[in-house]
């Protein structure tokens, strides 16, 4: 039995937990002002609202519900466009319509959605944070201008708001139904999600990749939901080593406080990977065990040398493996039947630790890696050190540059030494050509983000190098 509540409205249904949030709305509740376009995650027509107790208190964020298993809402608060109406148009709605940023009109409960989410956040309301809400929503008709300017006055509309209690500060002003101050009481008496064998199951976590990939076995198929999971929720500091639960999403790691004392530019490297939506969807422990060859979290953490543990959670006891180690082959990993990832840890990062991650797509942001690429390495008296440098889109698995980081430790960074390095780099990678790019292009792009690592960590010594005149003769021959 999932249980949750859909707007103002309790619901507890058998249907099946690892079938999609999006047809149960749509279908079963004949919720149709959300969307069903891409089914990907990609276009946010299909943009709900997910409300969840903390502290006796509700969080609102935005999710994509075409890839949410409908077992994920349990115990939460659903809220899709209809819930949000008043007697008159909201003020996101309102700022919608008179800043003509609605034609066809397919997109905008998305775009409604997302910028009602912005407005329950306790941060401040700044202009560009509410158009970088918006990233997941697509519309082909506006242009976007029009969208950028409703973003800028709800921004307007909301700069004076409560931010210890935004949720009561938007009620009072009409943005939202009073309905949603008795919400947290209700989600309260709903008893927690029934435990399951987890024999046999397939496992699901945010579901951004699998929903996709199989959408209509997880609907037919007995679920172990692991979102959820207290224990793998959790970002936490012990005995030097930083460890992030196996269900922490790419948007609990990009707002961590601790991640950001340890790693300053966490936030910038982040709004490379998906979505707004999708980001508090898609889990670390999803990101590494789908495998793919371009996983950005598995490519960023990889140079950090984390390491992940892995347990069966019908016996005891767990073990350890360095995450590089995890991929044999194309979506071939190093787990026995019936084991997951339980979290992933590294060493607490020191001040002199170097780090940059790289990433290249068709599209800036919000897309899939074309190639990307971490370094991570120290710089004692002029000599690289602990290098550690991994590319994704080069070979079958994220891969860990093992010659590669051999081969800068121990020298100087500069111009020649980058490329030295690209000869052993094309040696080590073998990418192949599709639909991202030629394996030409892939190879062109990996010894242009092992020349951008270098630029942006070591600039004083590639500055008087002639480095992009060199890459240039380099191309050449």
């Amino acid at each position: 039995m999932v249980s949750f509540i859909l707007n103002e409205r309790e619901i507890n249904t058998e249907a099946a937990a690892g079938s999609s949030l999006l047809d149960f709305i749509r279908r079963h509740e004949r919720l149709v002002g959300t969307k069903s376009g891409c089914r990907e995650g990609d276009c946010g027509a299909c943009t709900v609202l997910e409300g969840r107790l903390k502290n006796g208190r509700i969080e609102y964020r935005s999710i994509v519900s075409c890839l949410s298993p409908l077992g994920n809402a349990h115990g939460k608060h659903i809220v899709t466009i209809e819930g949000i109406n008043c007697r008159e148009l909201s003020p996101a709605q309102k700022a919608i319509a008179d800043n003509g940023g609605t034609q066809c009109g397919f997109c905008t409960p998305g775009f409604v959605m997302s910028l009602t989410a912005f407005s329950l956040q306790n941060q401040p309301p700044l202009p560009a944070r509410a158009i970088e809400a918006m990233s997941g929503n697509i519309c082909r008709c506006t242009g976007y201008k029009s969208i950028e300017r409703a973003a800028e006055t709800i921004s307007e509309i909301i700069r004076d708001k409560n931010l210890d209690n935004p949720l009561g500060w938007l009620v009072s002003r009409g943005f939202l139904p009073s309905y949603f101050t008795s919400i947290p009481e209700r989600l309260a008496a709903i008893d927690p999600p029934a435990q399951t064998d987890a024999t046999g199951s397939t496992v699901i976590a945010g579901g951004t990749d699998i929903l996709v990939q199989k959408p209509d076995e997880t609907s037919e198929s007995d679920t172990l939901l692991l979102f959820d999971d207290k224990e793998l929720k959790e970002i936490r500091l012990t005995n030097d080593r930083i460890i992030i639960g196996a269900s922490v999403t790419a948007s609990g790691i990009m707002n961590s406080q601790l991640l950001k004392t340890k790693i300053p530019r966490l936030y910038e490297y982040f709004r490379l990977i998906s979505s707004e939506p999708v980001r508090n969807m898609g889990t670390i422990g999803g990101n590494i065990c789908n495998a793919s060859p371009i996983a950005d979290l598995v490519i960023f953490f990889m140079a950090l040398d984390a390491h992940i543990d892995i347990k069966d959670p019908n016996k005891e006891g767990e073990r350890s493996i360095p995450l590089k180690d995890l991929y044999r082959g194309y979506k071939e990993l190093d787990l026995h039947e019936g084991e997951i990832v339980k979290q992933l840890h590294f060493r607490a990062t020191k001040a002199d630790l170097l780090f940059n991650f790289e990433k290249v797509s068709k599209r800036r942001m919000l897309d899939i890696a074309s190639v990307n690429s971490a370094m991570s390495a120290r710089l004692t008296k002029g000599i690289l050190q602990d290098v550690r440098l991994t590319m994704g889109g080069v070979a079958p698995v994220p891969l860990f540059l093992d010659k590669c980081s051999s081969f800068l430790n121990g020298r100087r960074p500069g111009v020649e030494t980058i490329l030295e390095c690209n000869q052993v780099l094309q040696e080590e990678i073998s990418p192949i050509s599709d639909i991202r790019g030629s394996k030409e292009y892939k190879r062109l792009l990996a010894r242009q983000l092992l020349a951008a690592h270098f630029t942006v960590l070591f600039p004083e010594y590639t500055k008087s190098g002639n480095l992009i005149e060199r890459l240039l003769q380099d191309e050449k021959h």
